[in-house]
């Protein structure tokens, strides 16, 4: 037990080396940003935009993606104009109709998905569907301002088109998806049993909104019947692995973490409440959070560890772990969120960019991880950060960012990749979510300094981020006011432990109106003990936990021999816990929309 108690401080202790190293790292020497110097900075990142934008329209469309130093195109998806999908939304956002028209217009022409290609289902969930349906719903609404007088529907016929040709992909003992699918003949059967956490769990938002505009059920259900295979195999500390086997529900790897194939899967659980009111996801998230928290955290770090016996594997930032922050402003758990933000932004700042993975140990670029493609999560959380705080920290954060940015990886038609963080090699490709994410959340931060005048901020509806930075709104149609009473109430004990009917004030009022219909819930029994997590919301009992309330239990792999008391009596393991809550609706001046990864 020694050894094994020696094997957690060790790594711990690299950690707080590496904080208190990094916080020496140089920062900027300039005054802070004024409001001058943010709108052109703002004026700067809309060039930027369209030095990328054009450079692909030019010298790529319609292929897929360009190729920023040789001015070229390539196919990197599915061959269909994906660049363009991805950008749509921003078109809109920065307020360009005769773009935005043009493209909505040739796409309606032009796109079919009859063709013989495997395709990820979760990039093209994410990138294409996502991008179609955010596009759709501006182009179909006056509100928005950027409305399409011509725009008869096609997108969203082509997104529901295409998600029927990834529903083949869902036909698995699990409900956890495969991770791709031919567009004409379904899953190939040589393909492989092992996907990602975040290839099944991230699917949600784009699937749910597509069912709330077609009126057909199997969109979201194929999707939270995915998530719910996810968590029912979750350990006995609530943590779920990076790869798992869509047949067998056995973890193929047990790390856990908040980056690399996890990342969004967080995410979507938050996301998924914000925009359809659907508790049950809320619940799962908060127990999720909690022992992230718990397990993950070493205060300002995350870190990988065993699944089931929370003992540490990597003591390493990955690149995509800087989406957290951002995912806290969303829950309202700010003051780690801050921390977190300030040693992530400590590894930009020491190399220019974040790598895909610098070892907390060494305090060096991790080997194999030295690249950066363009990535747009630290950027989001700076948007979200400045947001919640007005912290001017945040932008003199972006205005590095974009120096870096425009230093590093401008190319002759675009930006490009940086291969080698250390030497600032470029590297001839440029990803689609360059356009869809990382200028957009650039331009949105000064934006937001100057005093907005944009869609997600002075728009019609809040927005939620897709994980492709995608608008997905919340109109009534699609943040039904019945989702937000899914949980119809449950028997909770009083002090006498008889069981009494609980009814939220929703609820009370459905049953005045409709005498005639029983609201009850039946509780499975579970074999776990409460959580202790407080209910959030009205009309449900503090001591049950979620899957009393929603009948959710483990799936129990055969191997589960582990002592989890011990487990939880190592204090190595142990950190400070926070509570999670949703920020409440706010003035215009600070409306935390609900965005995203």
């Amino acid at each position: 037990m020694e050894g094994s108690r020696l094997w957690i401080q060790i790594p711990s202790l690299f950690i707080l080396l590496a904080s208190l190293l990094l916080s020496h790292t140089k920062t900027t020497l300039s005054d802070s940003v004024t409001p001058h110097e943010a709108k052109q900075l703002r004026d700067e990142v809309r060039e930027m935009f369209y030095h990328a934008f054009n450079g692909y329209m030019d010298n790529a469309f319609p292929l897929d993606e360009l190729r920023p130093l040789s001015c070229a195109g390539e196919d990197t998806l599915g061959g269909y104009a994906l660049t363009l999908i991805d950008s749509l939304d921003t078109l809109a956002l920065l307020g360009d109709r005769q773009n935005f028209a043009a493209s909505v217009e040739w796409i309606g022409k032009n796109l079919r998905f009859d063709i013989n290609k495997t395709v990820s289902v979760f990039e093209t969930t994410i990138r294409v569907i996502g991008g179609l349906l955010s596009a759709h719903l501006i182009a179909v609404d006056d509100a928005t301002g950027m409305r399409v007088p011509s725009y008869d529907n096609q997108l969203l016929n082509l997104a529901e088109d295409l998600a029927r040709r990834l529903l083949p992909a869902f036909d698995t003992p699990t409900g956890i998806p495969f991770g791709s699918v031919n567009l004409l003949h379904g899953v190939d059967k040589h393909e492989s049993k092992i996907t990602s956490t975040a290839g099944g769990g991230t699917l949600t938002l784009e699937f749910g909104v597509l069912s709330r505009l077609t009126n057909d059920p199997i969109f979201g259900h194929v999707t939270k019947n995915a998530v719910l295979g996810l968590w029912a195999r979750r350990s006995k500390l609530n943590l779920v692995g990076a790869h798992i086997n869509v047949f067998t529900g056995e973890w193929t790897q047990k790390d856990a973490g908040i980056g690399t194939s996890i990342d969004s899967f967080y995410e979507y659980l938050l996301k998924a409440y914000l925009l359809f009111g659907d508790e049950e996801y809320l619940y799962i998230f908060q127990e999720a959070y909690t022992a992230a928290m718990h397990y993950l955290y070493h205060d300002p770090w995350y870190v990988e560890v065993n699944m089931d016996s929370a003992a540490i594997v990597w003591p390493l930032f990955n690149s995509l772990q800087a989406f957290w922050p951002g995912l806290q402003v969303l829950a309202g758990d700010i003051d780690p969120a801050i921390r977190t933000h300030a040693a992530f932004l400590s590894v930009w700042r020491k190399y220019g960019f974040t790598p895909e993975g610098f070892n907390l140990a060494s305090l060096s670029v991790q080997h194999g991880q030295k690249s950066y493609p363009l990535r747009p999560e630290l950027i989001e959380s700076t948007y979200w950060l400045y947001k919640a705080t007005r912290d001017s920290r945040y932008l003199d954060a972006g205005r590095d960012m974009v120096a870096s940015l425009q230093y590093g990886t401008r190319c002759p038609c675009g930006y490009c990749h940086i291969s080698d963080v250390e030497h600032h090699k470029q590297e001839d490709h440029m990803e689609s979510f360059f356009l869809a994410e990382t200028v957009k959340y650039l331009w949105l931060l000064f934006d937001l300094a100057v005093g907005p005048a944009n869609l997600v901020e002075n728009g019609p509806y809040k927005y939620i981020f897709s994980t492709e930075g995608h608008l997905l709104p919340a109109t009534p149609q699609i943040s039904l006011v019945r989702e937000h009473c899914l949980y119809h109430g449950a028997y909770c004990r009083s002090g006498n432990q008889r069981q009494t009917h609980f009814m939220s004030e929703a609820d009370n009022d459905k049953q005045e109106s409709d005498d005639s219909r029983s609201y009850e819930t039946t509780i499975r029994d579970t074999t776990f003990e409460p959580t202790g997590v407080s209910g959030l919301i009205k009309g449900v009992c503090p001591g049950l936990n979620h899957g009393q309330k929603f009948g959710i239990s483990y799936v129990h792999s055969a191997d589960e021999h582990h002592d989890y008391e011990i487990i939880h009596q190592k204090e190595s393991t142990t950190v400070q816990s926070h509570s999670v809550m949703v920020l409440p609706s706010q003035s215009s001046d600070h409306n935390e929309d609900r965005r995203t990864s």
